[in-house]
């Protein structure tokens, strides 16, 4: 099991980095919760991880606390949410926020996001509602950023459009959520953030 990764960022495009950790790249899914706490482009970063073993692949995840990797782990084992929707949780709110609508039985919050119909938020408060309280809120020191290199050539607009269809939105819709923020001067991952609360606001 891999459980902690240190190395230096390689590569970034939500919701897909690269750690090369001694010469070796590792490719792992991440939220934008934990996108957000990235630094630049060839700094040294810390993830912690969750490795998935699958038949066909093995999926490496990396989460910026051991909060947020808790509750992806927890959010894995209730039926029918996968690691995908698992990030898509993790990249609309906050482990607080989630805690909140898990205590308060909010289903009208859950179901904003894509992926989440009633049945499924339904399911989600009454399985972790026993969880919850377990899994530690405290928010975590992010890690320090170093010298950084070359950027990537594509706009943040681009990126951020790429990375919520990657998330399960539909193109029309994506590009409707990040124009609707006026993302002029912001970073891709601020873009996305963004658009993913204001989404679940409405």
């Amino acid at each position: 099991m891999i459980g902690r990764l240190r190395g230096l960022l390689a590569w970034k495009q939500p919701p897909y980095l690269m750690i090369d950790a001694n010469g070796v790249g590792y490719e792992l899914e991440a939220s934008l919760t934990t996108f957000q706490t990235l630094p630049e482009i060839g700094a040294e970063v810390t993830l912690h991880t969750h490795l998935a073993v699958r038949e066909d692949a093995h999926a490496l995840y990396g989460f910026a606390s051991t909060a947020e990797r808790s509750l992806f782990r927890n959010l894995i084992r209730v039926a029918g949410v996968g690691p995908r929707l698992a990030l898509l949780i993790l990249s609309g709110m906050s482990v607080e926020l989630f805690g909140r609508c898990v205590r308060e039985g909010d289903t009208a919050s859950l179901v904003r996001l894509p992926g989440i119909g009633k049945k499924t938020a339904e399911r989600l408060i009454i399985e972790m509602r026993d969880r919850i309280d377990e899994l530690g809120l405290q928010a975590v020191a992010t890690a320090s950023p170093g010298d950084p290199i070359a950027s990537p050539a594509t706009t943040p607009l681009d990126d951020a459009i790429s990375a919520l269809v990657a998330l399960g939105y539909k193109l029309p819709e994506a590009s409707r959520m990040v124009q609707a923020i006026e993302p002029k001067g912001m970073t891709s991952e601020a873009i996305i953030r963004q658009a993913l609360q204001a989404s679940v606001r409405r």
